[in-house]
């Protein structure tokens, strides 16, 4: 029975999927494929570096989490939700990639963990019971959507009252300020685009991805928006989430060359996480 119902909501899925959905499925699949980093499981975990893990990109926000009922939203790849399952959570995951949450199946299976993997947009979270997690995990995805506001609102629905929500992002400014355009000490890193939301499109949308072998390869992009740091900010709060902590990913190379890449994220910190309580009551009052 649960395979048919498995195979039901696989069925439903294609019928409801949008040009956009469809579009990104595919270009993950693809990016899956061909090796991209964000879809190596990790195999090689022990309970003190999926800790480490989770400490360093959660800076102490997160305290024990065996038990608690951990959502890794669009988060497909067997990399967070491995860490989360190494440490005794109760893991489920989303995302809109079925070759991710293969990578997913395979970090649980290695493990001997249990894991509800479901394959879906994370703007529809209806599958799921309302107040039904405790911690919700959202690594870098939000900016392959349109609109933010309509995943906070998911999010609000299924997650306990004073849950932890994390959400990363891109800095709205890194899509006008390209790290590969270095115009000289006096002209520095270039405007060029205006600061807004919308579809962020380039001349060349193709991702550079390098094999674990270090073979380099051009496969085409997802969709991608850029979300201004107003629609974040009040969105988020409009939704009842109250931030605790804001990260500015960087590298931090003080003699890093000009025009690197390192060079270029200590000027525009590329990738922002918040981390947030979900406290309505807060807002209401």
């Amino acid at each position: 029975m649960r395979e048919e119902a498995f195979a039901e909501r696989e069925r439903q899925m294609q019928i409801n999927m949008d040009d956009l959905a469809q579009f990104n499925r595919e270009r993950w699949n693809a990016l899956v494929q061909a090796g991209v980093e964000y879809a190596r499981p990790f195999l090689d975990l022990t309970p003190e570096s999926a800790r480490a893990w989770i400490d360093g990109n959660g800076k102490g926000m997160l305290a024990d989490v065996r038990g608690k009922k951990v959502l890794c939203l669009a988060n497909g790849g067997g990399q967070q939700t491995a860490c989360f399952g190494v440490l005794g959570a109760d893991v489920t995951v989303i995302d809109l990639s079925d070759a991710q949450l293969e990578q997913d199946r395979v970090a649980a299976a290695h493990y001997g963990y249990p894991i509800r993997i479901e394959h879906g947009d994370m703007r529809d979270l209806s599958r799921f019971e309302p107040a039904s997690f405790d911690i919700v995990i959202h690594s870098y995805s939000i900016n392959f959507v349109p609109d933010p506001h309509a995943v906070f609102a998911q999010v609000a629905r299924v997650l306990k009252l004073a849950g932890t929500y994390m959400v990363q992002f891109s800095n709205p400014h890194r899509f006008s300020v390209r790290e590969e355009i270095w115009q000289g000490a006096a002209g520095g890193y270039p405007l060029t685009m205006l600061y807004q939301d919308g579809e962020v499109t380039f001349g060349d949308d193709h991702w550079d991805v390098a094999t674990e072998s270090g073979e380099q390869q051009k496969i085409l992009g997802p969709r991608e928006f850029s979300h201004t740091w107003g629609r974040m900010v009040n969105g988020l709060a409009e939704h009842g989430f109250v931030i605790r902590r804001l990260e500015e990913w960087m590298r931090r190379e003080p003699n890093a060359e000009v025009g690197s890449w390192a060079h270029y994220t200590q000027v525009l910190p590329p990738y922002i996480t918040v981390w947030s309580v979900y406290r309505p009551d807060v807002f209401a009052s």
